[in-house]
């Protein structure tokens, strides 16, 4: 698939621009050719790290601090020493975006792995060194059309699994649950999986979360499955703060196919409209609840701006 082929929500507009970005190796500004980490790197051997995406707007990074406390609790969780304060991270992280002249229309990817291994093992006690941080920002704007004609999502026998196997609050290196999910998803034609808890209840999408609209309520579903992600919180913020009611529950397929309205939350693309599920016709289509949660979370995320100083 060519990057003009335009199929699912984290596809983007090409920018000539990205060919020159300086990416943050361990506080060095590297070009992409030179952007290398070690083969004995615990992210490379072992997918041994935590990771945030973020969005640059209108001269600010959004929402920063929930996930700058989010990196930082996935870290303490996986006995991680990230090696640098908020405050120093923070630095590191205005200073290459400023090495970038970045200032709008740009995402993140800020990783943190264990670090080097003296050998290729699990273990973190032969971890040598410090953690290792990199930051790849990009220019990355929606494809429009995406947003326009919606997303098409196929259920996939992948399972989110409980806090007992891998915690789902993790936003670790080891996505390999997610990207199984995300291979059958492509195999059947759709845009991104939808994903089922242990119990056959809808759980998340492989790389988004999940809400849908039935009579005016929205549901997304409850926490112990999915990601604490940023913009499903901040999408359930403001639909409490507009009075629009909206829960976490268990919900099912059948709950699903017959909804109102459907839509999938993201960093990258914000809000997403669903058109259909499993080949069921959503509805309708970016309804009038996803309308007004969309405009509500852009003003919401124009004011969580953290400037880049």
């Amino acid at each position: 698939m060519t990057e003009e082929e335009v199929h699912g929500v984290h596809d983007y507009v090409a920018d000539p621009r990205n060919a020159d970005v300086l990416i943050s190796v361990n506080g060095a500004l590297k070009r992409r050719e030179e952007a290398v980490v070690s083969v004995f790197d615990s992210g490379y051997l072992l997918g041994d790290g935590v990771w945030e995406g973020l969005r640059v707007l209108d001269g600010g990074v959004a929402f920063w601090p929930e996930h700058l406390k989010r990196l930082y609790a996935g870290a303490k969780t996986i006995d991680m020493d990230i090696g640098l304060t908020r405050e120093e991270l923070t630095a590191r992280l205005m200073e290459c975006l400023k090495a970038n002249g970045m200032q709008d229309g740009v995402h993140i990817r800020l990783m943190v792995t264990r670090g080097i291994k003296k050998t290729p093992y699990q273990g973190p006690r032969f971890t040598i060194g410090k953690a290792t941080i990199v930051i790849i920002p990009e220019y990355k704007t929606p494809v429009p059309d995406v947003q326009a004609r919606g997303v098409n999502l196929f259920t996939v026998h992948v399972r989110r699994t409980g806090p007992a196997e891998q915690d789902q609050k993790l936003n670790s290196h080891s996505k390999l649950n997610c990207i199984m999910a995300c291979i059958q998803a492509d195999k059947a034609g759709a845009d991104e999986a939808l994903m089922l808890d242990p119990a056959g209840f809808v759980a998340t999408g492989n790389s988004t979360h999940f809400f849908i609209v039935r009579d005016g309520e929205v549901w997304t579903s409850p926490p112990e499955y999915c990601l604490g992600g940023i913009t499903r919180g901040n999408i359930l913020r403001v639909c409490r703060e507009a009075g629009i009611p909206a829960v976490e529950k268990r919900f099912s397929l059948f709950d699903v196919y017959s909804a109102d309205e459907a839509f999938i939350t993201g960093t990258f693309a914000g809000v997403t409209p669903v058109r259909e599920v499993d080949g069921r016709v959503i509805e309708h289509l970016d309804g009038p609840v996803s309308q007004r949660i969309r405009a509500l979370y852009k003003a919401l995320q124009a004011r969580s701006l953290t400037p880049i100083a």
